[in-house]
């Protein structure tokens, strides 16, 4: 059984930096996707980056240049380092797998919009005010 935990979220002013980890555990996929997602309240989930075994990443325009996920496949360890963070960064934060997938496969609608996922963690808060 595939299981997904995230941790690291936190409180933090504007500005500031967090590290979100995801340790996974019986995911056996050579070939796969994982993804960091993200719900404030009162909105939808919004797909924050994605990264697939081949070492390619894709980023949500919201993040690009602050964020950057990043793998240890030895750790079975999925990271994101985030930066300059602001205020509307403030929500939810989970981690999400799939098998079987390239990030080349598939659109941002599908890839960022969370459809090709399966598994998910339970999530980690992250809140960003002054």
């Amino acid at each position: 059984q595939v299981q997904l935990e995230e941790s690291g979220g936190g409180s933090v002013k504007p500005g500031g930096s967090l590290r979100l980890s995801c340790a996974t555990s019986g995911f056996a996929y050579s070939i796969y996707c994982m993804g960091w997602f993200r719900q404030a309240p009162g909105k939808e989930r919004e797909g924050v980056a994605a990264i697939d075994s081949d070492g390619r990443m894709r980023y949500a325009d919201s993040v690009k240049g602050r964020f950057t996920i990043s793998q240890d496949n030895a750790k079975n360890t999925l990271s994101l380092n985030m930066n300059s963070l602001k205020v509307e960064d403030t929500a939810m934060y989970y981690c999400a797998a799939a098998g079987y997938c390239r990030l080349h496969y598939y659109s941002d609608y599908d890839l960022l919009g969370g459809r090709i996922f399966r598994t998910w963690g339970q999530g980690t808060q992250v809140t960003v005010t002054s």
